[in-house]
Formats: C-alpha cells, sequence, structure tokens
C-alpha cells in the first residue's frame, strides 16, 4: 500500500495548490484481490490496486467536490482547480459549517500482515477445500474469497491530518444441488482466522438437508433466524432510521420514541468505529473522531448517529458518522452490533417448538420506512422446525414483515455472534429466536 506518509505527502500537495477559502482532501486507497469459483472450479482471480483524491473547496457558504485517481501533482493541481471553480458555480448555503478543526484520533488495531500478504495460491487453497467438499457429496459449489488492504486520510486546511490502514478478508459460498442450496461466510480481519474447510461443510450440509422441499402456505410463523439473516434485516433498518437526518426529517421509525421501549428488553444495538470485535474505523470521512453510540438499549431507543451538520441542527457534538461530500443520506452507522444472548441454537430449536428455520435473506427490500417493514426472499437453506427439531426442508418464501414489531416477539437470543460485511463496514449479530413472522408469499423453489 501507500502508506502514511506517502498519502501525507499526496493531501499537501492538493492543499497547497488549493486557493480555496477551505479545503478538504479524502483519499480511499483499496488494494484487492479477489479469487471467484462457480461449478466447483475456480474461474477468476483479479486483483486491484487503485487510490482516489476528492477534494473538497468552500468559498464563502459555497462548496464544490472534484476527484481524481490519477497522483500526479498535475492532476492534484486540477482536482483543486475544479472544486474551487464547481464551488463558486454552487448556490450559497447558509447552514454551511466550517471544516473540522484537529481533534485526538483513537488508533485501533484494525491490519492483519496475513490478510495484506495473502497470495492467490492461499485463497485457491480455501476455494479448493470448499469444491471437494461439494464435489464429495455431488453437488457443485459457487463463491468468492477476497482479501484487501484499505487506506483513509482525511485533511483539510485547518491542520488536520486522520489516518486509518485496515485489511478484511471475506470467504462465502452457496453449494447447490438440483433441487437445493446451502450458504456459509466468514468475515475477518485476519484471513488466518478464515476456516474454508468449515464454511464448506455448513453449507453443503444445508444443500443436503434442504434436498426435495416441500411447500407450505403463507402464513405467520415463529422463527429461528440465523446470524446472516439477522445481520441482512439490521443493515436496512440501520440505513432507513438509525441516521440523525432521517430523524430530523422525520423519516425514521425512531423519530419521537427516544426514551420508549420499541422493542423487547433482550434487544441491544450499537455503533462503535472502535471495537476490534468488527471492521474498526476510529474516524469518519469528515476527520471527526468515532464514538460508540447506543442505538436500542434493552429495547428503549437510545439514540441515532450524527455528523457534523445534523449535530450542529441539534446543538449536539458529532459522533464520527458523516460520510463523504456530496452526501445526501446524512450520518450512517458503519460498524454495527447487536447484543448477544445465551442461548444455543438447540435451546432456541426447543424453545420455538414448531416454526421456520431460515439461514438467510436476500432481495430484500423497504416497504413503509416509518414503519420499518421490509420484503424479501428466504435462500438457501429454509426448515420446518416441528418438535423442537429441524424436520424438513421446504420451499422459499417472500416475507413482508415489520422488523420492530418481529423484534418484539424474541423468545430467545443466540449466544454467538457472527461478523459480516455491510453496508459501510461489519454487522456483527446473533441468531434470533421471534416468536412471529410474516410470509406473504411463496414460491416455485
Amino acid at each position: 500500500m501507500f502508506g502514511e506518509k506517502e498519502l501525507r505527502r499526496v493531501a499537501d500537495q492538493v492543499l497547497a495548490a488549493s486557493t480555496a477559502d477551505e479545503t478538504e482532501v479524502l483519499i480511499l486507497a483499496e488494494d484487492d484481490q479477489l479469487t471467484r469459483f462457480a461449478n466447483s472450479i475456480i474461474h477468476q482471480n483479479v486483483a486491484e490496486r487503485d487510490a482516489s483524491v476528492r477534494v473538497r473547496a468552500v468559498v464563502g457558504k459555497r462548496t464544490g467536490v472534484a476527484s481524481t485517481n490519477d497522483l500526479s501533482p498535475r492532476s492534484l493541481q486540477a482536482a483543486a482547480a475544479r472544486a474551487l471553480e464547481t464551488a463558486r458555480l454552487q448556490p450559497a448555503n447558509p447552514d454551511l459549517l466550517p471544516m473540522a478543526e484537529p481533534a485526538a484520533i483513537t488508533r485501533v488495531a484494525a491490519y492483519s500482515e496475513a490478510t495484506a500478504a495473502c497470495t492467490p495460491e492461499a485463497r485457491a487453497r480455501g476455494a479448493a477445500a470448499i469444491c471437494r467438499l461439494a464435489q464429495e457429496a455431488g453437488l457443485s459449489a459457487a463463491g468468492a474469497f477476497s482479501t484487501g488492504e484499505r487506506e483513509v486520510v482525511v485533511a483539510n486546511s485547518h491542520g488536520l491530518f486522520a489516518y486509518h490502514a485496515g485489511t478484511v478478508a471475506d470467504l462465502n459460498t452457496v453449494i447447490m444441488g438440483n433441487d437445493s442450496s446451502g450458504y456459509a461466510s466468514q468475515t475477518d480481519l485476519d484471513v488466518a482466522r478464515i476456516d474454508a474447510e468449515a464454511a464448506g461443510r455448513e453449507a453443503v450440509g444445508k444443500a443436503l438437508r434442504s434436498r426435495q422441499p416441500r411447500e407450505l402456505a403463507p402464513g405467520v410463523y415463529p422463527v429461528l433466524l440465523e446470524a446472516y439473516a439477522v445481520e441482512e434485516m439490521l443493515d436496512y433498518v440501520a440505513h432507513l432510521g438509525f441516521g440523525a437526518l432521517a430523524v430530523q426529517e422525520g423519516r425514521s421509525f425512531m423519530a419521537g420514541r427516544f426514551g420508549q421501549q420499541i422493542v423487547d428488553p433482550r434487544i441491544s444495538i450499537w455503533d462503535d468505529g472502535l471495537d476490534p470485535a468488527g471492521l474498526p474505523m476510529p474516524f469518519d470521512f469528515e476527520g471527526v473522531p468515532k464514538r460508540r453510540v447506543d442505538i436500542i438499549r434493552g429495547g428503549v431507543a437510545a439514540g441515532v448517529v450524527y455528523d457534523r451538520q445534523t449535530a450542529a441542527k441539534e446543538g449536539r457534538e458529532p459522533t464520527g458518522h458523516g460520510l463523504p461530500a456530496p452526501n445526501t443520506r446524512g450520518p450512517m452507522p458503519g460498524n454495527l452490533f447487536m447484543a448477544a444472548g445465551t442461548a444455543t441454537r438447540e435451546e432456541m430449536l426447543r424453545a420455538l417448538g414448531r416454526g421456520l428455520y431460515v439461514t438467510r435473506f436476500h432481495y430484500v427490500n423497504p416497504v413503509h420506512p416509518l414503519k420499518a417493514v421490509l420484503t424479501g426472499m428466504t435462500r438457501d437453506g429454509t426448515f420446518l422446525i416441528e418438535n423442537g427439531e429441524i424436520a424438513a426442508p421446504v420451499k422459499n418464501l417472500r416475507f413482508t414483515q415489520g422488523v420492530l414489531e418481529a423484534l418484539s416477539q424474541v423468545v430467545a437470543v443466540g449466544a454467538h455472534t457472527v461478523l459480516g460485511r455491510g453496508w459501510f463496514g461489519g454487522t456483527r449479530a446473533p441468531d434470533l429466536a421471534l416468536g412471529e413472522f410474516r410470509f406473504s408469499g411463496a414460491t416455485q423453489f
């Protein structure tokens, strides 16, 4: 990768070239490798190394943004000039804040040398282990194994300079049969903690068990949602309602409900960019240090995340959740956690008695943001639970469900949490057993 010294030099070149009243430089550097497999054969290995420089210039109350991935002095100077020219053409924003002042940034352990040094051969060995397990079972494996490094720099004309380097390894696979499929995924900072054999066994087991699925009528069923499904659900509701701008504009289900019990007391959700159990990032894209934000504490609506603009509107301190400019979404959580419980998966099945076991969701979309209603499909392992055990595979179902309503019907919370790739970082969640979940349609597969 580039390293802190080199990226500081790039940022300094832009700041020196800019004649704007204020200038901000955001550098996003990535070094990514991906090994993809299908039909139990590796068919693609790609590597990409890139760095983008985004320049934000302010003239009075006008702001403009320009970007480049050419780090030559001429290109950096041109980007600074374009940002300034763009700012001069924009309407004035009376609410525009001065850029952030320097603040102490907590360094977090987010970098793994093993991940950074991971070779195509190492990823191929992981993919081969999964493909071998699938072939031995008469099934077909598909998926991807990626490793990468990230560097982020935020610098501005007030003297702010923030640097962060991190790594991530991600493995996911879908194992297919003629009428069945199974899924597994693992994400970690350190590729040495990715267990491809275990992921393969998990997905193959699901695919074998889900053969000859039976039809099941739509309706309201108790469910055991694996962590994969919980993560997907959590990412969507976070996007809909866990940011301050959504609350201020009256389009969040959290609006007007702070301090109220909105879900079961066993549900706690927070955002923490400093926790190494996730994918840490110690500051946001404005250079503001991240803080832990309790969003739902013991079932009670506790707070949302803020950037500098939304925080100023309420006279608050920002929580370090600003996105790159120009940004119309407002602040977003990027390091979500849901608290674990104490139940094993077997205990959760017994507690439900009868219901549905859901491995994961896909094709998820919002239906009613203010009520946090989502719709989507089950996928890669949906089973009928009877007498506290997984009894039979069933064909996939479409769900249409209010998330807050579902989280108010908690039967048990799993003791183990799983880390997944979130929309803006990582999301770690447990399995959930819920008393009611609404399935609105059936499928033919």
